[in-house]
């Protein structure tokens, strides 16, 4: 990648290259997925922390249900992630989702049968490809930051659209979720740049 494209390398040279990061597939990894959506990463692992604990330790799917959206609203979660949460339990409790035979499954069949289930769109789809299953060659064109990352790492007017973030993706071909990594350490060393923090 970094011989390819030479704003990359530039990126690369100003943050480093960011270790690889998977947590593991399975349940748990996609609840905290929903968790963590649109909040910061301090806030996200703080409802995680709570989540776990008023869980016993372990979130599984007879856990969650147990728990209900009472003891998931405490746990941090807004009654809408805490009721696609427990949807997505009921589906593995179940046997509508099956976790496992995913992990056997191509991106765009993971893809797939994540986003049929309500509050599970695109983006929860491809951090959960990239961070729980360690797919190699995933770039989630609706993630804002990474947008922000390739308006400043290209020096565009605006941020691109996803089709235009999609285009931009290609010449990182199959190492995509590499880039992504890059591109949010990137966005993360820009931003306190600009803003002096």
């Amino acid at each position: 990648m970094r011989r390819r494209d030479r704003r990359l390398s530039a990126a690369i040279k100003l943050t480093g290259f960011p270790e690889p990061r998977t947590v593991g597939p399975g349940f748990a990894t996609l609840i905290r997925i929903i968790g963590n959506q649109q909040v910061s990463t301090a806030a996200g692992a703080a409802i995680w922390s709570k989540l776990k604990r008023n869980a016993g330790g372990s979130v599984t799917a007879p856990r969650l249900l147990k728990l209900g959206e009472g003891g998931m609203r405490t746990s941090g979660f807004s009654g809408q992630k805490a009721r696609y949460a427990l949807g997505l339990a009921e589906a593995v409790a179940t046997r509508q989702l099956n976790m496992k035979a995913l992990e056997r499954a191509d991106d765009e069949a993971v893809r797939a049968t994540l986003t049929a289930f309500k509050g599970i769109g695109n983006w929860t789809a491809d951090i959960y490809l990239m961070f729980g299953m360690g797919r190699p060659d995933v770039w989630p064109i609706g993630d804002l930051a990474l947008q922000l990352a390739v308006q400043t790492l290209d020096e565009l007017p605006a941020k691109p659209s996803a089709k235009e973030l999609e285009s931009r993706a290609e010449i990182w071909r199959p190492y995509r979720s590499a880039a992504a990594l890059l591109l949010w350490r990137y966005y993360g060393a820009t931003r306190v740049k600009k803003t002096g923090a």
